[in-house]
């Protein structure tokens, strides 16, 4: 079942690429989370996503928003991709996909794990939903754009 607008957004506890577990629920009445799944790290698709959200990192800081990747890499793989990058947001090791799971961004053509981006606001509640598996850049237009729709 995939989460769609006007879910809850299911909590999670993951390891970050520096080992410290993040909850979605730290961010709960304090920020908006914009909650990115990709497929695998330093891989090319993987890597221009990754890399159009460091660079409109600070528009979303701006915007009272935290940015954070998923996937199923290690924490130790997402730190090697996160200083290769040099991305300044969080990135959650999803081992067995089971968070991936629970929001239904699951494997794209039945092969890959799928890319879905997802806007949560500060109940958690998901604002907007966007499953794209090869327009990269756009994952961070869209949350850009509704963002500012929202008036945050």
């Amino acid at each position: 079942m995939s989460i769609k607008v006007g879910d809850t957004a299911p909590d999670f506890t993951l390891p970050s690429q520096n080992g410290t577990p993040i909850s979605l629920k730290d961010f709960r009445g304090k920020r908006f989370v914009i909650l990115y799944f990709y497929p695998k790290d330093d891989t090319p698709g993987c890597t221009a996503e990754s890399c159009a959200f460091r660079d409109q990192y600070e528009v979303f800081q701006n915007a009272g928003a935290e940015v954070i990747g998923v996937s199923g890499d290690s924490p130790e793989s997402h730190q090697k991709f996160a200083t290769k990058y040099q991305l300044p947001f969080t990135l959650l090791s999803d081992k067995g996909d089971q968070i991936r799971k629970s929001y239904g961004a699951t494997a794209a053509f039945g092969l890959f794990p799928g890319r879905v981006t997802y806007v949560i606001d500060k109940e958690g509640i998901v604002q907007y939903v966007f499953d794209s598996m090869f327009n990269f850049k756009g994952h961070v237009e869209e949350a850009l754009k509704i963002l500012q729709k929202i008036g945050v």
